[in-house]
């Protein structure tokens, strides 16, 4: 398999030239990374031409890069992984959001109208922005929800929660309320633990 991976790389790279990355071939799959003022073209090009003929997206999913071990470069990237049923090989294709504070890519959701609730999912849970997106609004999470709970800098305790208020009769949102604790484990064990009880 990996030979035929290989040879994809190398098309790629004559069909597309600096137009994207170096392909990288890894633990059986081909990875390229496509910079985002060539991301819309890019992806057309690999589903129409009949050298690549990725039919299908397969998935698309956002990633914060922030807390990345030995990373220095964007935060943000959505990735993206194609299938070509014609020629049964697989694709993952990075591209990188250029703006760490308002994460912004195309959307591709004109190439694969599946992609729309995959994009609407990763500007939910990461807040990316896809560019053309005609309905993009949360999906996952309440529309009153703050913030974007994926963002490796989002607290697990959130910042509001929702209850119902029996005077007013509906749900409401609140700050938290939740005390901080420490949650590191504390095991205390008695002098006798593990020698028996001495009951019968």
């Amino acid at each position: 398999m990996s030979e035929k991976l290989e040879r994809l790389g190398r098309l790629l790279k004559e069909s597309f030239g600096d137009r994207i990355g170096e392909p990288l071939l890894a633990l059986g799959e081909l990875t390229v990374v496509v910079p985002s003022e060539n991301y819309a073209e890019v992806m057309l090009q690999l589903r129409d031409d009949p050298a690549f003929r990725f039919e299908q997206l397969m998935d698309l999913s956002g990633i914060d890069y922030s807390e990345y071990t030995g990373y220095q470069g964007r935060r943000f990237a959505a990735v993206s992984q194609l299938l070509s049923l014609t020629h049964n090989w697989r694709l993952r294709v990075r591209v990188f959001a250029p703006d760490d504070d308002f994460p912004v890519v195309a959307s591709v959701m004109d190439i694969w109208s599946c992609a729309n609730w995959y994009e609407r999912e990763a500007f939910d849970l990461f807040g990316i922005h896809f560019e053309g997106h005609v309905d993009l609004r949360r999906i996952l999470t309440d529309y009153g929800f703050v913030g974007h709970p994926f963002r490796k800098d989002f607290p697990i305790s959130g910042y509001v929660e929702m209850r119902y208020d029996p005077e007013q009769k509906r749900v409401i949102y609140q700050p938290v309320t939740i005390e901080p604790r420490e949650v590191t484990p504390r095991i205390v064990r008695e002098d006798s633990y593990g020698k028996g009880s001495g009951r019968g």
